[in-house]
């Protein structure tokens, strides 16, 4: 079982910049691919972002490359996205999600096992 914990969402003015932790009390956390998703109120749930187990693969929703970076300290049991230059349309409840299909860096939500509560980001303009 993976437990995970989203923080360092916050308000923040259009053109700055946030960091998002996502970390897991469980030992096998480094074992796990994850990603991160997005919901904004009455929308869908968005892929932003996905790292494999080793950080060797990474894929990134292609409205928020360049923009977005996503990361990982194993030793730390923590899965990091920088977010820079943040827009309004960037407000949302963002969600860490793990998968034990070690090297999945697709952007389905339904192939992610285990979800954190999430961090609201608010953007303002």
């Amino acid at each position: 079982q993976v437990q995970l914990v989203e923080s360092g969402g916050g308000v923040v003015q259009a053109g700055g910049s946030l960091r998002l932790s996502c970390d897991s009390s469980g030992r096998t956390f480094s074992s796990y691919a994850t990603a991160w998703f997005r919901q904004a109120p009455g929308k869908e749930r968005e892929s932003v972002a996905a790292i494999s187990w080793r950080g060797a693969f990474i894929n990134y929703a292609d409205s928020l490359k360049g923009r977005f970076t996503i990361s990982r300290d194993n030793a730390k049991n923590t899965v990091y996205l920088q977010m820079n230059s943040l827009r309004p349309e960037d407000t949302a409840v963002y969600y860490c999600a793990a998968t034990s299909s070690r090297n999945y860096v697709g952007l389905s939500p339904k192939l992610y096992e285990f979800w954190g509560q999430g961090t609201q980001v608010t953007v303002s303009s």
